[in-house]
């Protein structure tokens, strides 16, 4: 597992090259993961690989494919890819094509757990507890031992095959209620076995699949998570409980670098996005009659809060002070003077996902001039483009402005 240079070793430049774990990247700046809607019949298309081959073209150090499920349940809609051999050569196309442009790429692994579409999945979406699931008008069903194991082996074969297509990274997904966010919440977790209770027990689970994914790969590739600092809701997983968390996570040395998140899928998204809730996009993007329950009732689900540039920083620095583990920042991180303070402060590196969907090119356009700013006005409507394809409303799905042309709203002063 990597570590933090001691102090004094001097402030890392961003756009220098740097290590993690066992892999080298050619800058500090990851392209986070981003579902991008792109996939069919859980596989890769060329829409998907265009997608990445942008991102990396534009200069980030690595790119993240979101979202790879680790079993057929724990997808959040059919389309989604799911770790199977018919996969691996679609993939393996994918990181060859990412990796022509010198950037690294990363598979975002998970199971969505209670976030998943039953619907669309013709199967039963997991929890740790039963539980009403409002968007399909279901029930939940709690996970078994036997579902829990399924699953935590199921992790390390996905490493093992992301591995085998290329990928440089995997990033275990912990965040947002996903399964294994839904068992830190005690919100969610109403269990009285070993994996319920205690944040001990409830972390049991994250702790479980980290170590089945290092002992499936060893040092083969780089190993990181997604973990939510807050969940964003009353009863939710806090920062005091993350806290201790990252240092158990840290302990266990089954990790190469932890991306800190917030926010809860199931309850309250915009906690990580912040800025404008995109309402009516999103109830254009639904069916009936979810469409019409979208527009009478979103706001409770999709609520607005204020945007700032690094707007995690404030209990990322709490997380970065209890632990020496690599950390990602994430969240409001558009332009270089951000990235700098990030650095500052002691993050090793940082991600950024709307700033690119305006601006695949952004990175190199900081590289060519520091004073560089973000285009992007985080209206959030590109969340509610995934479902045709993930990109930002201003320029379209291929992701790149036409020569003359005026970009939509610009970037408002301040914060």
């Amino acid at each position: 597992m990597t570590q933090t240079p001691p102090p004094g070793a001097g402030v890392p430049d961003v756009l220098a090259p740097a290590r993690l774990g066992p892999v080298t990247l050619r800058n500090r700046i990851i392209k986070s993961a981003t579902y991008e809607g792109l996939s069919r019949r859980s596989l890769v298309t060329d829409e998907l690989i265009g997608f990445h081959v942008r991102h990396a073209a534009g200069g980030v150090g690595m790119t993240t494919v979101a979202y790879c499920a680790v079993a057929p349940e724990g997808r959040t809609e059919r389309k989604q890819i799911l770790w199977t051999p018919e996969a691996l050569p679609g993939l393996r196309k994918l990181t060859e094509a990412v990796h022509a442009e010198g950037a690294a790429v990363c598979a975002q692994i998970g199971h969505a757990g209670p976030v998943a579409d039953p619907r669309s999945n013709r199967l039963p979406a997991l929890a740790p507890s039963r539980r009403f699931h409002l968007a399909t008008a279901s029930v939940t069903r709690a996970a078994t031992r036997a579902d829990l194991e399924r699953i935590v082996r199921a992790h390390g074969e996905a490493a093992v095959m992301a591995a085998e297509a290329g990928f440089d990274a995997v990033e275990i997904h912990l965040g947002h209620n996903y399964l294994a966010s839904s068992f830190l919440s005690p919100k969610v977790n109403r269990r009285r076995d070993s994996y319920g209770g205690s944040l001990e027990n409830r972390a049991r689970l994250s702790r479980e699949i980290a170590r089945a994914v290092r002992d499936a790969v060893g040092d083969r590739i780089a190993i990181t998570a997604k973990l939510n600092m807050d969940d964003g809701v009353p009863g939710g997983l806090q920062i005091d409980e993350a806290i201790r968390l990252a240092r158990w996570l840290e302990q266990d040395g089954s990790l190469d670098a932890l991306e800190l998140t917030a926010g809860s899928s199931l309850f309250n998204p915009m906690y990580l996005f912040k800025g404008e809730a995109p309402l009516k996009e999103f109830a254009a993007a639904m069916p009936q009659p979810i469409r019409l329950g979208m527009r009478m009732f979103g706001g409770l689900l999709l609520r607005s809060y204020p945007y700032r540039d690094a707007y995690l920083l404030e209990d990322a620095r709490r997380v970065r002070a209890a632990v020496k583990m690599p950390l990602i920042l994430l969240g409001g991180i558009t332009n270089k003077q951000v990235m700098d303070q990030a650095m500052r402060e002691g993050f090793e590196f940082v991600a950024m996902a709307r700033a690119l969907l305006r601006e695949p090119d952004l990175i190199n356009r900081i590289k060519a001039d520091a004073s560089t700013e973000s285009l992007c006005i985080h209206c959030n409507k590109c969340m509610a483009a995934i479902y045709g394809g993930t990109h930002c409303v201003f320029t379209g799905p291929l992701g790149v402005r036409a020569a003359g042309e005026v970009p939509g709203p610009s970037k408002p002063p301040g914060p």
